[in-house]
């Protein structure tokens, strides 16, 4: 049986997950106060529909407590994001992610029950920075504030080199989860296997492990 998500907020960003939800085939109810907004997904969701959901009337005739996850997307309106948060927590919801605005926005809605909490436009502005500041970089991932998985072109320096030989989880405390070549991906090499020139590494640490690296390895 197939996970059912609501999409709250159809912006930009709610507007996309609740595309590529769809788009997967995936059941997915999307909700804005919007009216042209809905009007714009009532094609591409399972349902969409316009509604107010700071009020608990109105999610419970919307059964949103049947729904396995929900993702509160509202744009610029911290306080309805607050309170549909806070209604949807007491209705039972299973899982609840949240835009923050900010950090402040952030602290009140883990305390008030949020599942998970995402910053998009700051995480993407660290991914883009971390891409244009280094040429080895080809993608990054934040996991927490402070950990991150890295896709990480090796140089020549790490070329005809073992992993067990660069001893870099000692060195960096980091760890090489995968190695692709070509068309190939190698899930969890072993400590022999030869880096070779081009690599891409996938790498996962602490952020400052992964800068360090990062300045010296490569």
């Amino acid at each position: 049986m197939k996970k059912e998500f609501a999409v709250i907020g159809l912006g930009r960003f709610g507007g996309s997950i609740c595309k590529e939800l769809s788009e997967q085939g995936v059941p997915v109810m999307a909700i804005d106060n919007n009216e042209e907004r809905v009007n714009k997904f009532a094609a591409i969701a399972s349902h969409a529909v316009c509604a107010d959901t700071t009020d608990e009337q109105v999610l419970k005739s919307l059964g949103i407590r049947n729904f396995d996850h929900v993702i509160v997307a509202i744009g610029d309106n911290i306080q309805a994001s607050i309170l549909t948060t806070l209604m949807l927590k007491e209705l039972g919801v299973n899982k609840i992610t949240v835009k923050a605005q900010n950090d402040y926005h952030e602290k009140v809605l883990r305390k008030i029950g949020a599942d998970f909490v995402v910053h998009p436009e700051r995480d993407m502005g660290r991914r883009i920075a971390h891409n244009i500041v280094s040429n080895n970089v080809l993608d990054y991932l934040e996991l927490s504030d402070e950990h991150s998985i890295a896709e990480i072109v090796a140089s020549s320096k790490l070329g005809g080199h073992s992993i067990i030989d660069l001893n870099i989880r000692a060195k960096y405390g980091i760890n090489i989860v995968a190695i692709k070549r070509g068309n190939d991906i190698l899930v969890s090499p072993q400590a022999d296997e030869l880096i070779q020139t081009g690599d891409i590494l996938i790498i996962i640490g602490a952020d400052t492990d992964i800068n360090r690296f990062e300045k010296k390895a490569l």
